[in-house]
């Protein structure tokens, strides 16, 4: 796992040191050794950071060039079937061992867009072609690892994190206020924007390719979620569950042995819940000594999973180790967020996720997650109550839209007269309104509920959950789960991921999230995935070989802490010195007002604000970094 970035187009500022500034923003990604390449008459540069995982030796050393010398590239991730590749290859004459080297001899040797497409792995790479003059971005599947890219002073600008693309020659991109829209709506920037105008993320699935000379780049499709469920669709799986639990075994347990290939000390994240469980069976069936498993632990009951893990590591006989954490402990990673989130996000359980992923960096340097799972097998608890929405759309539109609005004027605080059921009636009410399905699931997990009030000079942009080509289906439990996997998993979720383990140095694998398990999962019918009311009934089977069912059989808890009362409590001081209306109102872009007034009905009981709190301080802090 590495830290990528670079430019093309910088003629006039172009030197070592520029593009060494660049590389250096992003070493936590890569502690293990760095280097640049330039081309200063084609004005390209690639830097790269290495954390070295395959082939430990120099001739792994990034930006790498292909034998042809017609290929330079800059490399992040891994290619679990790269030994395969090399013996379909068969004469390319490899110096080295490592998976990049197999890339540019199979782009070589196929072309760009065929290699990437035999590919099985998680990746975000630049290459440039010497040939053609052409730079050429790449993403994985299900975007797995980040890519930003985008103009900037007249150049191309590139990197694993913002922090590299704001340390090029020339940065001049202001803050996107329409992403901050999004931002107060879903905790995060969702795909293709960011936080900056002019600078996208690159969707996953997707090369950007910048021809000699171009500013804009032609995007290729080389695989998306959407036409997996789409082929899913026309082709369901015709199997029993039976069948089915064999298929999703014999593909899970190949998944999980390609991703424990490494020169370096393995590991795996245990929560004791059905996905990181699966997926630490399989590696201990396929491994000769115990599996190194990491959990944590708090000592309040209703935040913690670290005796479930313990229990399913004591079954299946793994080298646990566990740690449990203060409230002082989690509070001391706060500060840290800013620096290492790059962008404004702010899902709290980034927090629990970076410390397990320390715990876990003590012992190990590749780490073995469960992500994925509730995507793909249907396993979040909001699904099984949006059959809400065939309720209210019983209900004619334009009486609903009466009603929303005329109980839009009853004032917030007669809702906390329902008490925790409080937020649950204002989301009814507000449900009315909705139009679409989609939009009834938006709202659902909206934090704020109308961003353009919130965000001066703002207009919400269209998102992928609001994108009508990804309607695919009637059934809205296949809905549901496509506008997940495209949205919230790679926005959200991978994002969490990836930020935690690599601050610390930690690479993460997924082997839920390859691509053929994601092809699968796509084709089940949803009576595989659903009985009973609840989810991954096919992959709670395929668990069920390898763990007894007690063990896991109970309701998700995830990474919860304990925002609500810190805020009002250890964090007040923080929170008041983020929050100043006079300091708010200089920067022009929050609503000062609406701000000042959350925060006075959070301390005084009359609201409960603390997601939104959370929201605007992570912003905040974000804000105050990049400006310091």
């Amino acid at each position: 796992m590495c830290g990528i970035c670079g430019f093309v187009g910088y003629h006039r500022a172009l030197d070592d040191a520029s593009l060494k500034a660049m590389t250096d923003t992003i070493d936590h990604r890569g502690p293990d050794d760095s280097d640049i390449w330039l081309d200063r008459e084609a004005g390209v540069g690639l830097g790269h950071r290495r954390l070295s995982i395959l082939d430990l030796s120099p001739l792994g050393r990034q930006p790498m060039h292909s034998a042809c010398g017609r290929y330079v590239i800059a490399y992040n991730g891994e290619v679990y079937n790269h030994l395969d590749l090399r013996r379909e290859l068969g004469e390319y004459p490899f110096k080295s061992t490592s998976d990049t080297e197999t890339i540019l001899a199979a782009i070589s040797q196929w072309g760009l867009e065929e290699a990437v497409k035999r590919f099985v792995g998680m990746f975000a790479f630049a290459l440039w072609d010497r040939q053609e003059r052409s730079l050429s971005l790449v993403r994985d599947r299900l975007g797995i690892k980040p890519l930003y890219y985008g103009l900037s002073g007249g150049a191309v600008v590139f990197g694993s994190e913002l922090k590299a693309l704001r340390a090029a020659p020339v940065f001049d991109n202001r803050i996107n206020r329409n992403a901050l829209g999004l931002y107060f709506r879903h905790s995060c920037i969702p795909t293709p924007y960011s936080i900056y105008e002019g600078i996208h993320k690159l969707t996953p699935g997707t090369i950007a390719c910048y021809k000699d000379g171009q500013t804009e780049p032609e995007l290729i499709t080389y695989w998306s979620s959407r036409q997996a469920w789409l082929d899913g669709i026309a082709n369901p799986f015709g199997g029993t569950i039976d069948e089915a639990t064999d298929e999703l075994d014999g593909l899970l347990r190949n998944a999980v042995g390609m991703r424990m290939l490494s020169d370096v000390p393995l590991g795996a994240f245990l929560s004791g819940g059905i996905d990181s469980s699966t997926i630490v069976a399989m590696m201990q069936e396929q491994s000769s000594r115990p599996v190194k498993t990491f959990a944590i632990g708090f000592h309040e009951d209703a935040y913690s999973e670290a005796k479930y893990a313990k229990e399913v590591a004591r079954h299946l006989g793994t080298d646990h180790t566990e740690l449990y954490l203060s409230p002082k402990d989690l509070l001391d990673v706060i500060p840290l967020i800013p620096k290492h989130w790059d962008e404004p996000f702010a899902d709290a359980s980034q927090i629990p996720t970076y410390c397990v992923s320390r715990l876990a960096r003590e012992y190990v340097t590749v780490s073995l997650s469960g992500d994925g799972g509730d995507e793909l097998f249907a396993g979040y608890r909001r699904y099984f109550y949006m059959n809400k929405w065939s309720i209210v759309e019983r209900v004619p539109y334009a009486a609903r839209y009466f009603a929303s609005k005329t109980l839009a004027h009853i004032p917030a605080p007669f809702f906390e007269l329902f008490g925790p059921w409080g937020p649950k009636v204002r989301w009814r009410v507000d449900a009315l309104s909705m139009k679409t399905f989609s939009e009834f699931y938006r709202n659902l997990f909206s934090h704020c509920k109308h961003p353009e009030e919130f965000v001066l000079g703002s207009s919400e942009p269209e998102t992928q959950l609001m994108n009508p080509a990804n309607r695919v289906s009637e059934d809205r439990l296949k809905l549901m789960t496509l506008w997940d996997t495209v949205g919230y998993l790679p926005d959200d979720i991978l994002t969490k991921v990836d930020r935690a383990s690599m601050a610390v140095g930690l690479e993460t694998r997924v082997p839920l999230l390859d691509h053929r398990v994601v092809e699968f999962a796509a084709a089940l019918p949803t009576s595989m995935k659903v009985q009973n009311g609840s989810g991954k009934e096919v992959l709670r089977r395929v668990l069920d070989r390898y763990v007894p069912r007690e063990l896991v059989d109970r309701p998700k808890m995830g990474f919860g802490v304990p925002i609500q009362d810190w805020l009002r409590n250890e964090l007040r001081d923080w929170c008041e010195s983020l929050l100043q209306p006079d300091e708010i109102r200089r920067q022009g872009l929050l609503n000062a007002d609406m701000v000042e007034r959350m925060w006075r009905e959070y301390l005084d009981g009359t609201l409960h604000w603390n997601s939104h709190l959370w929201d605007v301080l992570m912003f905040q802090a974000w804000l105050a970094e990049v400006e310091s």
